[in-house]
């Protein structure tokens, strides 16, 4: 076995990112393990403009980056690698890599998850050009423009309340003939004069040329194939999180698969923590997946001073 961490942490996104820096500057040895580049879903952000005390809009991937590089300043170590398995023997955890095993004291999950994608042509060529999972993040750029919000959840309900407050012209489709939300969240659409619902209707393709312009509907009843402009689709069809590792751990989660955490970001078994996308959160922005992970490496710091005896009383 190799050396042994204090703090491992999964998931190099936001909030991986931020408890890389807290932890190293709580003095604990921090190993990140990403299998991709760091930042995450951020890096598919090509604007952000509502992160605190960044006035002039920034993209992802120069975000993510200093994250990065100031985590490492810190003391942090990187691996770029994927975890397959997780186990806790003798109070210490074994991580399975693909740069083999990997030993902690506690280990922090923030592997994130990933928007579940219609998988219809021209969503993945457009994604960043008018196609995107974040009404919050992208909507003001299409004020006053026409959209497409594809869902009929809790969240699609929610993020197309909010786009109604950007435009009066906003289209929303589900394939069902009615929502699956709340019944509060959905006679709230099916209210608002801004929102035109359409019921059993699916995307079928996404067109345009260096953004998007159209999209193909068709209505699963009747059969009717129509091509609609649009400036925007916003997709709300559910997220996957990215826990299949854990499987043997027995650690508790929600019906929908994200890890149950307490206030401290701690999971159902003592020393493994869940911070960000992959946490049961009623809100996921990257301010609070950073501030997720800081309270994350604050505990973990709680948690090995505890082990060891060394607990401020």
């Amino acid at each position: 076995m190799s050396q042994l961490y204090d703090f491992a942490i999964i998931g190099a996104g936001v909030a991986g990112l931020a408890a890389a820096q807290y932890g190293a500057r709580a003095n604990l040895n921090t190993l990140v393990i990403e299998e991709m580049a760091p930042g995450g879903q951020a890096l598919l952000i090509d604007n952000l403009e509502n992160y605190p005390g960044i006035a002039e809009p920034i993209n992802g991937y120069d975000l993510s980056d200093r994250m990065r590089t100031q985590a490492e300043r810190f003391g942090s170590s990187l691996m770029d690698a994927s975890a397959s398995n997780l186990r806790k023997e003798n109070g210490r955890f074994i991580i399975e890599t693909s740069n083999g095993p990997v030993e902690s004291l506690s280990v922090l999950v923030a592997t994130g998850a990933k928007h579940r994608r219609l998988e219809i042509p021209g969503e993945q060529e457009f994604i960043g050009k008018g196609v995107s999972y974040c009404a919050t993040c992208d909507g003001p750029f299409f004020k006053g423009k026409r959209m497409l919000v594809i869902g009929g959840g809790d969240t699609a309900c929610d993020e197309a309340t909010y786009l109604s407050k950007l435009s009066g012209q906003i289209v929303m489709i589900h394939r069902r003939d009615r929502f699956r939300a709340q019944k509060a969240l959905a006679q709230r659409v099916l209210t608002n004069p801004a929102i035109e619902v359409r019921f059993n209707t699916i995307a079928k393709e996404i067109r345009g040329d260096t953004k998007l312009r159209s999209t193909v509907l068709e209505n699963v009843v009747t059969h009717e194939i129509a091509e609609e402009p649009f400036d925007a689709v916003f997709v709300f069809v559910g997220s996957i999180p990215q826990t299949a590792f854990l499987v043997d751990t027995g650690v508790q989660i929600d019906e929908t698969g994200y890890i149950i955490t307490d206030c401290t970001m701690q999971s159902s078994i003592p020393g493994l923590f869940a911070a960000g996308d992959v946490r049961a959160t009623p809100f996921r922005q990257l301010i609070t997946a950073a501030a997720d992970g800081a309270i994350a490496a604050h505990s973990a710091a709680n948690y090995i001073d505890e082990q060891r005896g060394q607990a401020y009383r």
